[in-house]
């Protein structure tokens, strides 16, 4: 089983760490990550920015350089941000933007629509939602307006899975990750999912679990491969965020083919 991790985290204390909401988190360097899945099959996968890590670029570059090219970044963008610093960041393998609804940390929400568009005509990128999926419907009428975007985490609550599913029918991407964070049966919401939309779901360990209330084990993957057929299996830990990742990727650059690491 080939697994493309969509989602984790690289937090590396020789970068600024930016205190959010009084917390800091534990160090998980890019080495630390190889040796956290050394046992699964990974080929390629998503550095994602947390809302500790601010405007921060230079862990993100830093990180991509260490895993190599079958991995893409997910940064935290301000709106000034210059021309030459995006295509510093395509050019280290960035292809996304991430807006941190939930904790803060990237763009206020007010910039969403307007910088989403303009990364995605100027490089291809698309944007990232770490979201409570209760909040969706009171963006509705901003988030039809972005062309491409993902959810992280299931969307978190129950109270706004119907939220979810209505997107998932609209074609945006799902990430089956943290587990142990949300507040419903993960199995029964990706079956939905996946029969609204066998294309929408991705999962990713969200190593190393930050502030999650139970942390990813293999326990996570097991649960998945307990319910889905095998080619279901493929395309939630494989095909669809190796699709996501690398046709999102503008050919401005020589693309990168995966390869086995670990």
């Amino acid at each position: 089983m080939k697994l493309f991790d969509s989602h984790f985290h690289v937090i590396n204390p020789k970068f600024p760490l930016v205190e959010n909401n009084g917390y800091l988190p534990p160090t998980f360097t890019a080495e630390d990550y190889i040796d956290s899945v050394k046992n699964y099959n990974v080929s390629g996968g998503a550095i994602v920015s947390g809302s500790f890590q601010a405007f921060d670029q230079e862990y993100l570059i830093d990180a991509l350089q260490t895993l190599g090219d079958n991995f893409y970044g997910v940064a935290n963008i301000p709106a000034n941000i210059t021309d030459e610093e995006l295509e510093r960041l395509q050019k280290a393998n960035v292809v996304a933007v991430r807006f941190n609804v939930k904790r803060g940390g990237s763009e206020k929400i007010e910039h969403i629509e307007k910088l989403s568009n303009y990364l995605y005509d100027k490089l291809g990128w698309h944007t990232e939602l770490y979201i409570d999926s209760k909040d969706l419907s009171g963006l509705k009428t901003v988030l039809q307006n972005i062309p491409k975007f993902s959810i992280d985490h299931l969307g978190l609550s129950n109270e706004g899975l119907t939220d979810l599913f209505y997107w998932a029918e609209k074609g945006i991407k799902i990430k089956a990750t943290g587990f142990g964070r949300i507040d419903f049966d993960p199995i029964a919401a990706m079956r939905k999912i996946h029969q609204i939309n066998p294309n929408a779901l991705m999962f990713g360990t969200d190593l190393p679990s930050t502030r999650a209330k139970i942390p990813f084990s293999e326990k996570d993957i097991n649960l998945v491969k307990d319910n889905f057929s095998e080619d279901e299996i493929e395309k939630i830990f494989y095909a669809n965020a190796l699709e996501w990742y690398e046709k999102n990727k503008k050919l401005l650059f020589k693309p990168s083919s995966i390869k086995q690491l670990f």
